[in-house]
């Protein structure tokens, strides 16, 4: 269920990213945290 939850979460973060909020509000680091975040979460979530 989490591993669904990580999808729903890194999808909108994509969505907000190539909109360009988060590049407007100072948030693009979010981007970098969901890459080094989907690893683990693979392997962990799964």
């Amino acid at each position: 269920m989490a591993f669904y939850i990580f999808y729903v979460i890194a999808i909108t973060i994509l969505v907000l990213h190539f909109t360009g909020w988060l590049k407007r509000n100072n948030l693009e680091w979010i981007v970098l945290v969901l890459a080094v975040a989907t690893f683990p979460a693979v392997i962990y979530l799964r």
